[in-house]
């Protein structure tokens, strides 16, 4: 009687199957639960780390010009790039030899030069970028690593342009009128459309004959060492990084040349030999003179005066080979070589008699001298 029916045993058996079997579920859906938690809050970091900030390294990664362009254009805008922004306070290139201008910044992470003119045609130039702890520095708090220096050359100057702003500043016997202006003050050394025309009419074929539009020829050279004398620069006639900084610098400020152009012709035939100077496009003064004898006659063609005095020793080597050494010799102007426009005593003068100079009587030398400054053009026909 105390033995329990096989088959409510066996239910009560299956009923606590149910439960366990109810209990293992439970189990697995909340494994299934925290382990789905465990993936979310895993995700959650990933999304949150990828939100944090990457310091990026602070490089130079480009600019215009490139470093060691040549012939470089005087209007190129002058830029820098770097890998990433810029703090607004970092500390900024130089040029060297400086420019006047400013950097601004094109982008957070672009600086670009503003100047107040043109690149000097011919000169060469170089950006340094600042390094180390007192160098650029990025909006991230990064230092450039070292300096970074980027050297260019500048393009010669155009020999039209050169022409034009001389021609604006009196130095040439010739006008330039402007059709229209630079539309910045950066390409003042650009060429400029316009017109020249002759300052004063009727001026002698010797002098017209030489002017060629847009290349070097001997009145451009005048010009360029008489403005080079009149500004304290070394009159070589070359326009170099210096002079096209001054005449740049004079077109600038409107600083015209006050005294007459000068030129002056000598003429070997027909006989008699004559000194003629003209100023500003008039005959200023006349003279007899006299050229080289047939061993040492005077060059033919048209020169500038480069060096003046009003006294010194003249040295050189007479037709048979003896040498000579006159002292106390008076208002020298030499335009080649050896060969000077200066007074001289001899008994008579319009025939060829010096050892190729231009000798005239010492008063009428000194009439002459004081017309004669640095880059006055002496034709001698």
């Amino acid at each position: 009687m105390g033995s329990v029916p096989a088959h409510k045993s066996q239910g009560r058996t299956r009923h606590g199957g149910r439960w366990l079997t109810l209990g293992i579920v439970v189990v697995v859906l909340a494994l299934i639960a925290g382990g789905t938690a465990l993936v979310l809050r895993s995700r959650g970091s990933s999304a949150a780390a990828s939100l944090s900030p990457q310091i990026v390294p602070l490089e130079v990664i480009g600019s215009t010009p490139a470093a060691n362009t040549s012939a470089v254009a005087p209007s190129t805008a002058v830029t820098v790039d770097f890998s990433t922004p810029l703090d607004p306070q970092s500390p900024l290139p130089t040029i060297s030899p400086a420019i006047p201008g400013s950097w601004s910044a094109l982008s957070p992470s672009e600086l670009q030069f503003v100047s107040d003119g043109p690149l000097v045609p011919s000169s060469q130039e170089t950006i340094t970028v600042p390094g180390g702890d007192a160098g650029v520095l990025s909006a991230q708090g990064q230092h450039l690593a070292s300096n970074v220096t980027i050297p260019f050359t500048v393009a010669a100057g155009s020999f039209l342009r050169l022409q034009q702003l001389l021609a604006q500043l009196g130095y040439l016997p010739v006008s330039f009128t402007p059709a229209t202006q630079p539309s910045s003050p950066q390409q003042e050394a650009d060429p400029q459309q316009g017109t020249f025309s002759w300052r004063w009419a009727n001026q002698p074929a010797s002098l017209t004959s030489l002017w060629t539009l847009g290349t070097n020829n001997v009145i451009t050279k005048g010009a360029v060492m008489s403005f080079e004398d009149q500004h304290g620069l070394t009159p070589d006639g070359i326009a170099g990084p210096q002079v096209w900084l001054a005449i740049l610098e004079a077109a600038e400020a409107g600083a015209v040349n006050t005294q007459p152009y000068g030129y002056v012709y000598v003429r070997k035939s027909p006989a008699p030999e004559s000194v003629t100077v003209y100023q500003n496009g008039t005959v200023a003064y006349q003279t007899l003179a006299n050229t080289g004898v047939a061993g040492a006659p005077t060059a033919d063609g048209t020169f500038p005066v480069f060096v003046r005095y009003k006294v010194t020793t003249m040295r050189g080597t007479n037709p048979d080979g003896s040498k000579y050494v006159d002292p106390g010799i008076p208002w020298v102007s030499y335009f080649n070589g050896g060969d000077a426009l200066h007074g001289f005593v001899r008994g008579s003068y319009g025939s060829p008699q010096s050892d190729g100079c231009v000798e005239m009587p010492p008063a009428n030398a000194a009439v002459v001298w004081p017309m004669t400054p640095i880059g006055t053009l002496v034709t001698v026909q």
